[in-house]
């Protein structure tokens, strides 16, 4: 399954790098997508799982979206690899898009990072997973091309954590702008 690369990835630089979420297929495509060093951040529970969840403690920053303790932690984890390793990615909606619409609404936590650590925010679509790896059939693969689409980041030089909402509405109006486009 190639990746079609559409618009172009920044040639330096940390990102808090966000993308949709509609398919098991992201979290294998954003390797091929993203060029650059990175750590992803994933939920715990998918640790747990035979084989896959040994590569993936060794590859994820992970959360317990549950435990508030959790997620403190994985916060000052995140802050601590954009700092001194790679970019962050994040799939801000949480989990997978099944409402219909373009994205479902994205969490804070991307953005707060973002604003936190004054490190731009790099929005990335991944618009035919859905068609290559439906979440509604976990045991079903079809091939075909993956398009990976690069929109410019997001600068947020100078904000303070009072308009971390401005920010996610801004991030989400250009990627949901962009998706209704393919």
């Amino acid at each position: 399954m190639p990746v079609k690369k559409i618009g172009r990835f920044p040639s330096s630089g940390r990102y808090v790098i966000v993308a949709n979420h509609i398919s098991y297929m992201d979290t294998i495509v954003i390797f091929a997508a993203v060029p650059h060093p990175f750590r992803p951040l994933g939920k715990k529970e998918m640790s747990k799982v035979p084989l896959f969840g040994f590569i993936y403690k060794q590859l994820v920053l992970m959360v317990d979206r549950s435990s508030a303790n959790s997620r403190a932690k994985s916060m000052r984890l995140m802050w601590r690899a954009l700092k001194h390793e790679a970019s962050i990615i994040i799939f801000p909606e949480g989990t997978f898009n099944e409402t219909g619409q373009p994205l479902k609404s994205f969490y804070n936590g991307a953005f707060r990072l973002s604003v936190n650590t004054q490190t731009p925010v790099l929005p990335i679509l991944f618009p035919d997973t859905v068609h290559r790896w439906h979440y509604s059939a976990w045991w079903k693969v079809w091939p075909g091309i993956n398009r990976a689409v690069y929109m410019p980041p997001v600068a947020v030089a100078g904000m303070d954590l009072k308009q971390t909402h401005v920010l996610k509405e801004q991030v989400y109006a250009i990627m949901e702008e962009e998706i209704v486009k393919y």
